[in-house]
């Protein structure tokens, strides 16, 4: 998120904000809104459950603003310069992380108030919720890739701090794809 940051100087160009959010939101807020529940790695390891749960809310909520942002920002730069929309790889699979994104936000809403949902019981919710979040997170992590292998991205990181770059979020998925499939899939395989 620090070097997305250098790289694209928020504020010298409404474009500048685009990739400084995004990144800022999957990168950063969400990694950390999920790393919050991770018994190694959470920034609030001694906290109850409650209150990692209204934290990863809140983060959840403000990477979401985050990533709306970010997406409206170029909209309007494409509008405003007249370019075409969504007619690349990042645009699509970027438009369809945000989108899905808002709708995971909205499931989460479920657990904290699981009378709405009468039909499953809370841990088959959780499970859910998790199992879906991570696919939202692997929709960004596949955004962001794909944002680093466009012109402008490429024209600016080469060589080997590109290959540092893309390790990022790969490395990123790779550790919160573990945690949740420890969290949640391991148990449900133990279980008779």
């Amino acid at each position: 998120t620090v070097g997305i940051g250098v790289v694209s100087r928020p504020g010298t160009s409404l474009f500048s904000w685009h990739p400084f959010l995004m990144a800022l939101s999957f990168s950063f807020i969400m990694t950390q809104a999920i790393l919050l529940f991770s018994p190694e790695s959470s920034l609030i390891l001694s906290y109850s459950r409650k209150v990692k749960v209204r934290t990863h809310w809140v983060l959840q909520g403000l990477a979401t603003v985050c990533a709306i942002v970010g997406l409206a920002i170029i909209s309007y730069n494409k509008y405003m310069n007249d370019k075409p929309h969504f007619t690349s790889w990042h645009g699509l699979v970027g438009l369809a992380t945000v989108l899905y994104t808002c709708l995971q936000s909205a499931g989460g809403v479920t657990l904290l108030y699981p009378k709405l949902m009468r039909k499953w019981s809370l841990a088959k919710l959780k499970s859910y919720h998790a199992t879906s979040g991570l696919v939202g997170y692997l929709l960004g992590c596949t955004s962001l890739l794909l944002g680093m292998c466009s012109a402008w991205f490429t024209g600016i990181v080469t060589g080997v701090s590109w290959y540092l770059a893309i390790s990022c979020p790969v490395l990123l998925a790779l550790v919160l794809m573990n945690q949740i499939t420890n969290a949640y899939l391991r148990k449900k395989r133990i279980q008779p």
